[in-house]
């Protein structure tokens, strides 16, 4: 499952609407906003992004956040390490290699070293 996709289900159940009755109001079919769900299509355009947060109101904060969570949430990820130090394309191919073994909270601790990362550039 993506980030937007365990969004998007989130949203579902809490104002108890099914995927048949989203995937009618979006003029999108069920079995696509399944996939998305479930991680099968890769990321979701920007207008069907814009069509959910019009969908269940959200502004703000929310939608602004959907909108991060939708950029997100490609299930095929492809790095390239050309021209980067050896142990960045060391780390990069350890990771792939790795990845289905990294737990929820480990990737909250890696992505916090990458949050840093990013605060140090400022």
């Amino acid at each position: 499952m993506t980030p937007f996709g365990a969004r998007l289900r989130d949203l579902r159940a809490q104002r108890g609407v099914t995927l048949k009755d989203l995937a009618a109001a979006l003029q999108v079919s069920a079995a696509y906003l399944s996939a998305l769900e479930h991680g099968r299509r890769g990321r979701p355009s920007a207008g069907l992004v814009h069509q959910v947060n019009e969908y269940f109101g959200l502004i703000w904060d929310d939608a602004e956040e959907l909108v991060r969570l939708a950029r997100q949430s490609h299930p095929r990820v492809v790095l390239d390490t050309s021209g980067l130090d050896p142990a960045v394309t060391d780390f990069a191919n350890r990771l792939a290699r790795e990845v289905r073994q990294v737990t929820p909270e480990a990737a909250a601790r890696m992505s916090a070293v990458l949050d840093s990362l990013h605060k140090g550039r400022r």
